[in-house]
């Protein structure tokens, strides 16, 4: 059974950080692109990075280059997604998804997704 479980999320101050977690099992690791996507009350979903554990290839948004930092521990089939200098406009649920390719891409569509997890910046 394929499962990604995200952890981490918390209610932050404004500036501060946050580091989030995204446990796979169920498939190949290496195989998968692993992303970050979030998603704001009333707002769509936005992609906010993606890594590749096999080739290292990592994408960000725009919003968050320079901020966050995501990384890969192929041990123990995890993504993190370190989050710096935190805004209120980074409040939102976080999702991490599974993409099947070795060249990760926000564009994307991504074929597992988690239950998500709660960052709420205050200001």
């Amino acid at each position: 059974e394929v499962q990604l479980v995200e952890s981490g999320g918390a209610l932050v101050q404004a500036g501060g950080s946050l580091r989030l977690s995204c446990a796979a099992s169920g498939f190949s690791f290496d195989d998968y692109a692993i992303g970050w996507f979030r998603q704001a009350p009333g707002k769509g979903r936005e992609g906010v990075s993606c890594i590749s554990s096999s080739t290292g290839i990592t994408d960000y948004a725009d919003s968050v280059k320079g901020r966050f930092t995501i990384s890969s521990d192929n041990a123990k089939n995890t993504v993190y997604l370190q989050m710096n200098s935190l805004k209120p406009e980074d409040t939102a649920v976080y999702y991490c998804a599974a993409d099947r390719t070795r060249y990760p891409n926000l564009s994307s569509w991504y074929e597992y997704w988690g239950q998500g997890t709660q960052v709420t910046v205050s200001s």
